[in-house]
């Protein structure tokens, strides 16, 4: 079985593009929703993040995902201290889960920041969803009701979509323009051949 990821940056359509491949009856491991999961149901997780954070990163017991972004996407020191939490439990969970899908052709693994966190190194290929970032200013601005240099800064903090679309196997172009379906059935066609 193969193990793929989908990546880009926010805002990319990288949810649309995995809802695509569970029609076409892939499993898809969501690990940014999984993180958030886990960051509120791991009592090591909560208690190593309390420690780095302070108390105010989780209210009512619930976590403070306001002011963990708020974090992560202006102090790049910190952020990499928070992933290195997040990113083996998440990791921990995944392989867990890859074992409950044995027999499928392929899994697919949806995150945000798959070669950052090397995520990349665990997988047998990448998708890269490129969005221009014009257009994903738009549906952040739509979707999470954020103002537009707020969505730069967090644009900023993900690795360049050059780098990106050099380590990913494919791309995906979800400009507005290109049909978008007949990109992902090519490749949905390709990982079930090779």
């Amino acid at each position: 079985m193969k193990r793929v990821g989908v990546t880009g940056g926010i805002g990319s359509g990288k949810s649309f593009v995995c809802s695509v491949f569970e029609h076409l009856g892939v499993p898809v491991y969501h690990a940014d929703s999984k993180a958030k999961e886990l960051m509120n149901r791991s009592p090591q997780l909560r208690e190593s993040l309390t420690a780095l954070l302070g108390k105010e990163v989780y209210l009512e017991g619930e976590l403070n995902r306001s002011y963990l972004a708020h974090i992560l996407f202006r102090d790049p020191a910190m952020r990499e201290k928070i992933n290195g939490l997040i990113h083996p439990a998440v990791f921990r969970d995944f392989q867990l889960w890859v074992q409950k899908h044995q027999g499928k052709h392929y899994v697919i693994q949806e995150a945000a920041i798959i070669f950052e966190s090397g995520a990349d190194r665990l997988l047998d290929r990448v998708i890269n969803v490129y969005a221009p970032v014009r257009e994903r200013i738009q549906r952040l601005m739509r979707r999470d009701n954020l103002e537009p240099e707020e969505i730069r800064k967090r644009i900023h903090s993900q690795i360049t979509e050059k780098e990106r679309r050099q380590r990913a196997d494919y791309t995906l172009v979800n400009d507005g323009k290109r049909m978008l379906l007949p990109q992902i059935v090519r490749i949905h066609n390709d990982l079930l051949k090779n």
